[in-house]
């Protein structure tokens, strides 16, 4: 323990300037290998340190006193530790270690999760994203983890906090792929369809040198909210998706068996048919069948979690139905609307119309005496100051992104390794690069 407390005695030295807290860096990256084996009595030198003034030499410990096995017993203290700490640390300290600033912090969801209270690390895991990040478009290593616990503790609307964000520093791939998933799961959760697809859609497209169960799993959902957002599915992806989800998540509809890698090791995915036939069985219009469809294969959207998804796309049916109805007539009883798009009753297809009506998704009114529903053209002249406003904003928001994307292509074209790399990858004599030689000159 000597060797401990004269660690403390520096820590408490050397954590007041920027020079002396790195001179601090340098001894705990020296004294880490020993800090671990006395994991289990380093806790009381924790009451010797303030979070906020040694933050850095507080990390290294924590991290070291919750390197062992945690008892369920233990696991609140532990979760109370973190998240205090968390809570007062200095970004500036922290960032310097960030591995183990990271580690701690799953640590926290860990153990929140053994305690079955996922909620007790969603407020923590939000700050420690903050504090680590360098600015609002940098994706860290928490924030997956931070969208794992607001799903599994149905925090949505906190969830959705981080996913306004638009990220362009990412450290590891596998960061985007699970940040996407789960933001674009708690979008469906808040039944924000667009933003979902887009997250979706991202996991879908993004580079992979072969197929993942991330993407595999994305895929499925991203057909579902495709129906429901769009009413429709096209298995052709963007030529900007890489060729290993080209190729594979083409094959989904093909019911076979093909190996695939996934982040956590190698394993055997049995791709089936039913999501693509579901959206062969939704552009038929046809309700019952779809219906019948969907209790057919019950058991295996069940098995994938979608079950719930899948009710949504079915309910979504009468909508589009509905949608169709208004590029057809002018008027239409509600009697008329239900028998056609297969409603029980007349008053079950006017609460359609009300709730299609109310989220913009058709422009009608509804003449209660005689059940008359005449449909609209959209009001929208796009003329107003709010519209204006909001057209101006997307101007800007899209140059902005064009800014970026040339500086990064800029910074990428002078990258040392890219240009090895690409030099490998070219012909050495390219004769398309030189222009063509006269054959004769004038003198």
């Amino acid at each position: 323990m000597d060797s401990v407390e004269a660690l403390v005695t520096q820590i408490q030295g050397l954590s007041s300037t920027a020079g002396d807290v790195s001179r601090l860096h340098i001894i705990l990256k020296q004294s880490d290998d020993s800090l671990h084996p006395e994991s289990t009595r380093l806790f009381p030198a924790l009451d010797q340190l303030d979070p906020s003034k040694h933050s850095l030499g507080y990390l290294y410990i924590l991290e070291a006193c919750s390197s062992g096995p945690v008892s369920k017993e233990r696991a609140s203290s532990l979760v109370l530790t973190i998240s205090r700490f968390i809570s007062s640390c200095a970004a500036e300290q922290v960032r310097l270690a960030t591995e183990k600033f990271v580690s701690v912090c799953k640590r926290l969801k860990d153990q929140a999760l053994l305690l079955e209270a996922p909620m007790r690390g969603v407020a923590p895991m939000l700050t420690a994203i903050r504090k680590l990040q360098t600015s609002s478009e940098h994706l860290t290593a928490l924030h997956p983890e931070f969208l794992l616990l607001c799903l599994l503790a149905k925090c949505y609307k906190t969830g959705l906090s981080v996913l306004h964000d638009d990220i362009s520093e990412v450290d590891q791939p596998r960061d985007l792929f699970l940040y996407s998933y789960y933001g674009g799961m708690i979008c469906i959760g808040q039944k924000k369809f667009r933003k979902a697809l887009e997250l979706l859609h991202n996991v879908v497209t993004a580079p992979m040198s072969s197929i993942n169960a991330i993407a595999v799993e994305a895929y499925k959902k991203y057909i579902l909210v495709s129906l429901i957002h769009h009413g429709q599915f096209s298995t052709n992806l963007p030529k900007y998706t890489s060729s290993a989800a080209q190729r594979n998540l083409k094959n989904f509809c093909q019911m076979r068996i093909f190996s695939c890698v996934d982040y956590y090791g190698p394993s055997i995915l049995f791709l089936e048919q039913p999501y693509i036939e579901l959206a062969n069985s939704y552009g038929t219009g046809k309700v019952t069948e779809l219906e019948i469809y969907v209790q057919t294969n019950r058991e295996k959207f069940e098995s994938d979690n979608n079950l719930g998804l899948v009710k949504q796309v079915v309910a979504s049916m009468y909508k589009r139905n509905i949608q169709r109805l208004t590029q057809t007539y002018l008027t239409l009883s509600l009697q008329d609307i239900a028998s056609t798009v297969q409603l029980n009753s007349a008053k079950e297809a006017e609460m359609h119309v009300l709730q299609m009506i109310q989220d913009g998704e058709i422009y009608a009114t509804i003449n209660q005496k005689d059940g008359m529903v005449r449909f609209l053209e959209d009001p929208e002249q796009y003329k107003t100051c709010e519209m204006i406003e909001h057209i101006d904003s997307s101007i800007q928001r899209i140059m902005a992104l064009s800014r970026k994307l040339t500086a990064m292509d800029e910074n990428i074209s002078c990258d040392p390794l890219y240009l090895s790399k690409a030099g490998r990858e070219r012909p050495r004599f390219d004769l398309d690069d030189y222009d063509s030689v006269p054959q004769k000159f004038n003198i």
